[in-house]
């Protein structure tokens, strides 16, 4: 079993910078990749970004050139430093994990991250 814990949520204004993090955790765990996704009130969850464990990386549109993923590390940290926030970006920030087999998904928690104008 793989556990995720998010941190790093909070309340900034417009232009500013944040930086999430997750770590797994479990014993013996093996992972493939990670990423975060979103989902503001009454819109759908929507892929932020990903990254597998040998560093390719994929982002959504909204977020492309302003948000930047790394990791994973060999603690198994992946980490999401977001710049440049707008409004739009306020959401509940989700952390997402696949084992190296692709086979296994996880969920973290979550986090919200609110931006004001």
């Amino acid at each position: 079993q793989v556990q995720l814990v998010e941190s790093g949520g909070g309340l900034v204004q417009a232009g500013s910078s944040l930086r999430l993090s997750c770590a797994a955790s479990g014993d013996a765990i093996c992972i493939g990749a990670m990423g975060w996704y979103r989902q503001a009130p009454g819109k759908e969850r929507e892929m932020v970004a990903a990254i597998t464990s040998g560093g390719s990386t994929v982002y959504g549109d909204s977020v492309k050139g302003r948000f930047t993923i790394s990791g994973i590390d060999a603690k198994n940290t992946m980490t999401l430093q977001m710049s440049s926030l707008k409004p739009e970006d306020t959401a509940v920030y989700s952390c997402n994990a696949y084992d190296c087999n692709m086979e296994f998904n996880y969920w973290g928690q979550g986090t919200q991250v609110t931006v004001s104008s």
